[in-house]
């Protein structure tokens, strides 16, 4: 139990949360379980690890079965990267879900981002000079709702990664968290590409003030080859499992992932610790992935004097420095005062009727009538093709939500998805690396 369940900050939240139905990035937590970080950060992790982020692009016909061992008879360059790619996104869980319960004792509550907030940085790989130099682009595009749009580029092994971010959340009776993920990531590996779905998750611990996430549901990770990996989550039961476990199948295509049976890999294991993985129906497995032992490559992110205003830690340094002095009068204070001077030029843009324009990224209106007015995909457009092989939904409904799903016959959802524009950043003049 935190030391701080018996206070009466907490005290009062848990009552607000009690009766609480609506936007929650819109409700208040008290200072002590806020987090020195703004959201816009969180899009680092999916490439923390420049070696899992770039591995695929290095396997070829002559070495795919190198990297792995030879239990696994690894049979196509396909299947190698299949099974790279699936590492590596494996390896982007433990930061985005529960490197705060390490670092600050209990998960934490990131810094709402405020529209146009953006983050920016780079991996220089200097160990590496044959990994080149990885960039890193986050926007926030919509602060009703939040959505935070992100893009990682490496220009020299031809890898690009862009995709956007929301959620929704509610309380259950018990004050267990729901979150559901909207949105998804879209990795091109030079011709290769691959369509990966955000889990669902709830957060408990919440009544102790002492809050961790666990996964649930699934994630997807469908390949423009056809191969296809269903990632299923699971976390501690009240009588038995481990926290933060998984078991990932690897199959030929869509219709073979109907039957378990027919998976050519399984992986199981727990994404914050270690896995294993096993070839079809074969007793022996053998390591795939060890979270604790691998240590993330930092983000080179260039010093606060010479940052855009709209940078996320120049414009909440002052926030984040009170909450790491754990000022929780001061972090009232001037989170107040930022939130203040945004709404102030949100009702300013409304009075003169402009709206905010976005820097890097479009919305994309893949609807069966889009607006008049609308950014239209383009031909041969990757999410329609992936999502088509996957047989996914196309609707802003929850990730993963398969065509045919409840969801997904909902009349009501509209069809627009953040995407990438690489000249936006091109011709960029003062947002800098």
């Amino acid at each position: 139990m935190s030391q701080y369940a018996s206070s009466s900050s907490w005290t009062s939240f848990l009552k607000s949360i009690a009766s609480f139905n609506g936007d929650l990035s819109s409700l208040s937590a008290p200072p002590f379980i806020l987090a020195p970080i703004s959201l816009t950060e969180f899009s680092q992790y999916w490439a923390e690890h420049p070696d899992l982020f770039l591995e695929s692009s290095f396997i070829n016909e002559e070495n795919f079965k190198d990297g792995f061992a030879p239990e696994l008879e690894v049979e196509t360059p396909e299947i190698a990267r299949m099974l790279s790619i699936t590492k590596w996104f494996i390896s982007t869980l433990k930061s985005q879900y529960c490197s705060r319960n390490e670092t600050m004792g209990s998960e934490k509550k990131p810094l709402n981002p405020f529209l146009g907030e953006v983050f920016v940085g780079k991996w220089e790989n200097k160990d590496h000079p044959e990994f080149g130099e990885t960039v890193l682009l986050s926007e926030q595009v919509s602060h009703h709702p939040p959505m935070t749009a992100y893009t990682i580029f490496n220009d020299k092994n031809d890898v690009k990664l862009q995709g956007y971010n929301q959620i929704k959340a509610s309380f259950t009776k018990s004050l267990m968290l729901t979150v559901k993920q909207y949105g998804h990531t879209l990795l091109e590996v030079k011709d290769e590409s691959y369509l990966v779905t955000p889990p669902p998750l709830h957060i408990e611990g919440i009544l102790m003030a002492s809050p961790f996430v666990e996964l649930e549901g699934k994630s997807f990770i469908q390949s423009s080859t056809g191969l296809l990996c269903v990632v299923e989550f699971s976390g501690r039961g009240y009588f038995s499992g481990k926290k933060n476990s998984f078991k990932a199948r690897i199959y030929n295509d869509a219709a073979d992932s109907k039957d378990k049976e027919n998976a050519l890999y399984t992986i199981s294991g727990q994404w914050s610790g270690s896995s294993k993985i096993v070839k079809g129906n074969a007793k022996d497995d053998v390591l795939f992935y060890d979270a604790s032992k691998i240590a993330a490559e930092n983000l080179y992110v260039k010093p606060l004097e010479e940052q855009h205003p709209l940078e996320s830690r120049k414009a909440w340094k002052e926030v984040a420095d009170a909450i790491t002095l754990g000022d929780f009068d001061l972090i009232g204070k001037t989170k107040t005062d930022l939130e203040e001077n945004q709404r102030e030029l949100r009702k300013m843009e409304e009075a003169k009727g402009i709206s905010w324009q976005r820097r890097w990224f479009h919305d994309v209106d893949y609807s069966d009538e889009p607006k008049e007015d609308a950014f239209l995909p383009e031909e041969n457009d990757l999410f329609l093709k992936l999502a088509d092989i996957l047989q996914l939904s196309t609707k802003n409904a929850p990730s993963g939500t398969l065509v045919g799903d409840k969801e997904d016959k909902r009349d009501d959802l509209t069809s627009v998805h953040w995407r990438f524009k690489r000249n936006l950043w091109d011709e960029e003049q003062e947002v800098v690396l």
